[in-house]
């Protein structure tokens, strides 16, 4: 069996996991733009999600001998290791939640929003048990004034929203054809001149305009304007109550610290762990997704299991982010294995992706004021100081 064991390794596997984390998002938000359903594209990143698990169970899981406190793939799966794997499920229950939820999070307050909240979330809930529950292997110095940098991030998010969402106000009222609902602090009221939109067809705008603003809502299949800022937000923040569930499970499942297994079994393997997370995962995901397809929320139509089968629009981007996703949580538990989970949260800096990923694909912060800008280069340099900082701390995991 394959394992990473020494701190280069583990660092290296948490900066491809945060490249890849930072990227299947704007994937799936690209497509939902595009009016793709998100019943749709959650099918397709759900199948990829479970074949990029399988992939590195098998392959790193069953190549190099084995030891016996460590049996290969196939081993761990006939031996008595229920409890462990019961909390690997319970991870992956909680990771398929929140990305479901952050599917129309995404939608409704932005990529870069969302991520942050979400990130942050984990960090600050998750990072903490995980720290506890390592017997305290990192470095506790180091780790949590990259904490309190995940933090100060969360309110200077709340300010770049606020700023940019000024920012758009002020675009759609000096666009002609537009009029804003008085209450524009809490919602924002698209009311287009329909024959102009039509007669505009499918011509590009200038990003970051009001007209752009009003072509990505025509186009996609979430439908935003007029919803509750408020109610976006509570979104984001019960994502990322999900999303700090997830790492601890993993780490249970992996290091039995509270001694749920039997004498003489074997700790679960981390590749064996993800496996069953990952199982557990794909089961809700598309189950909710199957039930999503007739009983849709969020203004999105009804659809079946049919037209999701015949819709190859955009499926390529949408197998991709599974992909993505699949390797990019895997290397995160990899990592968490040989070095810490605490330091593997490290890659909860994924918004410095998103938001990069946001700037260029989704023309999120376009055009917007200087006062925005600053705010956002401010957030973003706090996740740069919070990311190395998580690293730092990353120590070496004594085996028993």
């Amino acid at each position: 069996m394959l394992v990473v064991e020494d701190r280069g390794g583990a660092v290296a596997l948490m900066l491809a996991s945060l490249l890849f984390l930072g990227t299947w998002p704007a994937l799936l938000t690209l497509l939902e733009r595009r009016g793709r359903l998100p019943q749709h594209t959650y099918l397709d990143y759900s199948v990829t999600n479970l074949l990029a698990a399988v992939v590195i169970a098998i392959a790193s899981g069953q190549l190099g001998g084995s030891r016996p406190d460590m049996p290969s793939f196939f081993t761990q799966l006939t031996q008595d290791n229920w409890p462990s794997i019961l909390f690997a499920m319970a991870g992956g229950v909680a990771l398929s939640i929140g990305n479901l939820i952050s599917q129309y999070s995404w939608a409704f307050v932005g990529l870069s929003v969302t991520n942050i909240i979400c990130s942050s979330l984990a960090v600050v809930v998750g990072t903490t048990m995980n720290y506890f529950l390592d017997g305290r292997m990192n470095r506790a110095d180091v780790l949590f004034p990259g904490v309190a940098c995940f933090l100060v991030a969360v309110f200077l998010d709340s300010a770049v929203h606020s700023s940019n969402a000024k920012d758009e106000e002020q675009k759609l009222s000096m666009s002609g054809g537009i009029e804003l609902s008085s209450d524009v602090a809490d919602k924002v009221k698209l009311l287009p001149d329909q024959e102009a939109l039509d007669d505009g067809g499918d011509d590009d705008f200038g990003t970051g305009t009001a007209e752009f603003i009003m072509q990505v809502e025509k186009r996609r299949s979430i439908k935003v304007f007029g919803s509750s800022r408020w109610l976006c937000l509570g979104l984001a923040f019960l994502a990322g109550a999900c999303f700090s569930l997830f790492s601890p499970a993993i780490n249970l499942a992996t290091n039995d610290q509270w001694h749920a297994l039997k004498d003489g079994v074997p700790h679960l393997a981390v590749y064996v762990a993800f496996f069953h997370f990952s199982v557990s995962c794909f089961v809700v995901g598309v189950g909710l997704n199957v039930w999503l397809l007739y009983r849709p929320v969020a203004g999105v139509p009804p659809s079946t299991v049919g037209a999701y089968a015949a819709d190859w629009n955009g499926r390529h981007w949408a197998l991709l982010a599974g992909l993505l996703c699949g390797f990019g949580n895997g290397f995160q538990f990899m990592g968490g294995q040989a070095a810490g989970y605490a330091a593997a949260d490290a890659v909860q800096a994924l918004p410095l992706v998103s938001t990069i990923w946001g700037v260029i694909i989704l023309g999120e912060y376009r055009r917007s004021s200087a006062r925005t800008y600053l705010l956002l280069a401010c957030m973003l340099t706090m996740f740069v100081v919070a990311v190395a900082l998580l690293m730092a701390s990353a120590a070496h995991r004594k085996t028993a």
